[in-house]
């Protein structure tokens, strides 16, 4: 996968993008990630990329000038190394929620680009490049610069070989619409807090319906909204019974 970047503050990307699991990724040839620093590209000789908003108002907003030429840019660029244009993805905290179905749709793509604005805001021009429009959350960061490193974090796990197991995806908290099951390691007791028996055993099928009871409980406990959106199955639908008895006697089932 090819990844774009369009970005005042190319820096910010360097330590992040260069360690851990995306660097060995890179090193791989699994993944190939540019950023652009689109001030490059203004055409204003005082280097400005933004400008105050036509009918008056706070804030500054980038314009189109210097986006639009970095974008062909890196599109040229792209097809040059043979990639499709691909999604084209703009921060924005008006933008579609991320999540793990989201990042999952991502990683199917061969090529992503991602705007990330800074200032006020954008000139609506810009929005005739792209073909997604993003959000972590409602809430408003300093930039996009942070929330694009999240979504490239979250997507390229998905990708085949980035990860050293290709199951663990797939256990992931939100992968199958429910919260991570407990884990634990060795020592099997520590300090008089002891693993669960069940995933000492050796059982695979115990620890299987222990995992999945114990995931369905997080969920219950931590998030049961979750619990609207999940098509639950016959068994873990008695699990659930099971696990609001365990959890709440009283309550009504």
């Amino acid at each position: 996968m090819r990844i774009d970047v369009l970005s005042l503050f190319p820096d910010m990307f360097g330590a992040t993008m260069g360690e851990s699991i995306i660097g060995k990724a890179q090193e791989a040839d699994l993944l190939d990630i540019n950023i652009t620093d689109f001030r490059k590209y203004t055409t204003d000789k005082h280097n400005h990329v933004d400008d105050a908003p036509f009918g008056g108002g706070a804030g500054m907003l980038l314009e189109a000038q210097p986006i639009f030429d970095a974008f062909k840019a890196t599109q040229d660029a792209a097809a040059k190394a043979n990639y499709p244009k691909g999604r084209v993805i703009l921060m924005d905290p008006a933008g579609r929620r991320f999540d793990q179905g989201y990042a999952q749709e991502l990683s199917k793509e061969e090529h992503l680009t991602f705007i990330c604005g800074h200032y006020e805001g954008y000139d609506e021009r810009i929005r005739q490049l792209v073909t997604d429009e993003a959000s972590l959350g409602d809430y408003v960061l300093t930039g996009g610069e942070l929330a694009a490193m999240v979504m490239i974090d979250a997507t390229v796990r998905f990708i085949p070989g980035v990860l050293g197991n290709q199951e663990s995806p797939r256990d992931d908290s939100f992968s199958d619409g429910l919260l991570e099951y407990p884990q634990y390691t060795r020592p099997a007791d520590f300090r008089g807090m002891k693993v669960p028996p069940v995933l000492l055993s050796g059982d695979h099928g115990k620890v299987r319906s222990w995992r999945m009871k114990e995931s369905l409980r997080r969920t219950y406990l931590r998030r049961p909204d979750l619990l609207n959106k999940v098509q639950l199955t016959t068994e873990q639908k008695r699990m659930l019974q099971d696990i609001k008895i365990d959890e709440d006697p009283d309550a009504p089932k």
